[in-house]
């Protein structure tokens, strides 16, 4: 699979909750949690993942800071995805990365941890999620293990070139070689929904929509 400019326009439609029944409904993992949009003017992200590892810092040195690997990897509209094991402690992600990505043209960041800088994130126009903001570098606290390697992301197996989905409800990451199985998924599920709005703006009642659209069962 190629991720391609065909897939963005069909996952823009789409929403991270469709994407994560869309999983559900086919026996996957991908719906993560807790890990947030950090400010209300940024947007939705789609993308294949850079990813990257982090460690505890110590007697082994780092020989370039955490995340520069990763932008150098990256193509434009990649995402960078980055596994700190939900440390909140330290920051892992910051201002001069945003600004380094921003120009590469990733799509975005969405981190199992904290970031900071937030202001300068939001000034660049790059969208970062992430289970919150601190102040600590991450200078002596943690440093980055490896680049585009398997990792875990708030209980979620994560390979290189699998796609992350974010938007104001949260992120789920969609297998490569599921792409099509879940993006067909997403849609059926979508149109369903869509479909019950619209009759109850048409004037049946959520009782009536609920038991014509068996909204209980829809995932089955």
């Amino acid at each position: 699979m190629r991720f391609n400019e065909v897939y963005r326009k069909r996952f823009e439609k789409l929403s991270s909750t469709n994407l994560a029944d869309a999983e559900d409904a086919l026996g996957l993992k991908g719906a993560t949690y807790g890990i947030r949009l950090m400010w209300h003017t940024m947007g939705k992200i789609i993308g294949p993942v850079v990813t990257v590892k982090l460690t505890a810092a110590g007697l082994t040195k780092s020989k370039t800071h955490l995340g520069i690997n990763a932008i150098e990897a990256a193509n434009a509209g990649d995402v960078i995805l980055i596994d700190n094991g939900g440390r909140i402690d330290t920051s892992c992600w910051g201002g001069i990365l945003a600004n380094g990505a921003k120009l590469k043209g990733v799509s975005g960041v969405v981190i199992d941890g904290a970031m900071r800088d937030l202001d300068d994130c939001i000034e660049a126009e790059f969208n970062v999620y992430a289970r919150g903001t601190v102040v600590s570098t991450a200078r002596g606290r943690v440093m980055e293990e490896s680049t585009n390697c398997m990792v875990q992301f708030a209980g979620v197996q994560v390979r290189p070139g699998d796609i992350a989905f974010g938007d104001r409800s949260g992120v789920v990451i969609i297998p490569q070689e599921k792409i099509d199985e879940v993006l067909a998924k997403a849609e059926e599920l979508y149109e369903k929904e869509e479909a019950m709005v619209a009759a109850m703006r048409s004037g049946k009642s959520a009782l009536e929509v609920d038991q014509e659209f068996n909204y209980e069962k829809m995932l089955k």
